[in-house]
């Protein structure tokens, strides 16, 4: 393309300090360097894990920076040493990357990466520790490595997927994160069996993928669990079977869906990052199926767990 090599200037939001509203502006975007890509983004969507890192509560504020994770969009240049894509391609940015060498990359066990790994902190480029993004030469940082609240983006070629072009980009562009995510997290990792029970806490868009991986195993019975009561009809598209609000009870809500389970279910995927909820989850399954004795105390990071 006829801007290959060349900086764009493009629109983009960026969020100049936690809490305070996006701000549309003119953003220079550096050529892609070794192992990268510059894409065009036509379609992005918001997570709530934007809106998380854009409050920074309890977090490492790292600002000025051009949040955005899930999106779709054209590959316009590449740098040296990229092979497998070209200008053209329709892809999809992965915040999760893989750099296809490392032990986890080689590993059916693991996704984490030792090069592309989650770094919320990290606000430039792996290759040379700077940003791609400026605005009248100064540095706006990245997020989770594609800063998809742009017009242009830089991202490592491990964290861009390459798609059929004939799929719609305004519909996958959800594949980034949510919907693969609660997918993956019930066919790839907890795997119900035909027949089994399965709770799913938080009804969001990856708790609806999960729930929709549990009625893809034929799960038998789907537990919905939310604290709005409005999620329930929209989750009895997803298989939900029955639907339990925490505040409609003065028990613990783990308690609650243990009775009525008769001792518990198969599996539970907490999809709300919660970690009430996530203890929640882990003592609402089935004793023999890994929860210890109830007067046991597991006490550890929430990342430690995830």
């Amino acid at each position: 393309m006829a801007t290959a090599g060349k900086v764009i200037k493009c629109k983009a939001a960026v969020a100049w300090e936690a809490g305070k509203p996006l701000s549309m502006e003119e953003v220079e975007v550096a050529p892609p360097q070794a192992m990268e890509v510059r894409d065009k983004i036509l379609y992005t969507a918001l997570c709530h894990t934007d809106v998380y890192f854009w409050e920074a509560n309890g977090q490492t504020p790292v600002f000025p920076r051009i949040l955005g994770h899930e999106a779709g969009g054209i590959v316009e240049s590449v740098g040296e040493g990229v092979t497998e894509l070209v200008p053209g391609d329709h892809v999809l940015p992965v915040f999760t990357g893989e750099c296809k060498e490392c032990a986890h990359c080689m590993s059916e066990e693991s996704n984490l990466c030792d090069l592309l790994r989650i770094n919320v902190d990290r606000g430039v480029m792996i290759d040379d520790g700077q940003s791609r993004f400026t605005i009248d030469g100064k540095p706006i940082f990245h997020f989770l490595g594609t800063s998809t609240f742009s017009e242009y983006t830089v991202i490592h070629v491990g964290c861009v997927a390459k798609i059929d072009p004939e799929a719609p980009l305004d519909k996958v562009c959800l594949l980034s994160c949510g919907i693969s995510t609660g997918l993956g997290a019930t066919l790839n990792v907890t795997k119900p069996k035909k027949g089994m029970t399965v709770a799913i806490f938080g009804l969001g868009a990856v708790g609806l993928a999960a729930m929709e991986g549990a009625r893809m195993s034929g799960a038998s019975r789907i537990i919905g669990v939310d604290l709005n009561p409005a999620k329930h009809e929209q989750a009895k598209k997803f298989g939900c079977t029955d639907f339990v609000n925490p505040k409609d009870h003065t028990k613990p809500v783990q308690e609650v869906i243990v009775e009525m389970t008769d001792g518990g279910v198969n599996r539970a995927v907490e999809c709300t990052g919660n970690a009430d909820a996530m203890i929640s989850a882990f003592e609402c399954v089935h004793d023999g199926w890994g929860v210890a004795h109830k007067e046991a105390v597991f006490k550890t990071h929430p990342m430690n767990f995830l």
